[in-house]
């Protein structure tokens, strides 16, 4: 069972809205998920990407394979989450804006 992190649409015409997923390789595009491990709305002041890097850790410790804007979109978010101020309850998502 080959895993990828990718995007699925659920968002309505014109007003894409995405959630960052984990499923199989040979599922189409808006299948069933394996898990959902974060959103992304591409319309919204900044570009929000929230994503639980925790989670992607574990996948791609597992083996999935992030699709080419995921993995510049989990770049980007790992180095927002280490120029963050480190707070004693930190939480495991991080939000890129």
């Amino acid at each position: 069972m080959a895993l990828k992190i990718r995007l699925t649409r659920i968002g309505t015409t014109h007003q894409p809205h995405y959630r960052v997923v984990v499923a199989e390789a040979r599922s189409r595009r808006d299948g069933a998920p394996v898990e959902t491990i974060g959103t992304y709305d591409p319309r919204a002041k900044g570009r929000t990407l929230t994503i639980n890097l925790a989670r992607v850790d574990h996948w791609l410790s597992k083996g999935a394979k992030p699709t080419e804007s995921l993995h510049a979109m989990i770049k980007r978010a790992r180095r927002a989450d280490a120029a963050a101020p480190a707070a004693p309850a930190a939480p495991a998502a991080a939000v890129v804006t």
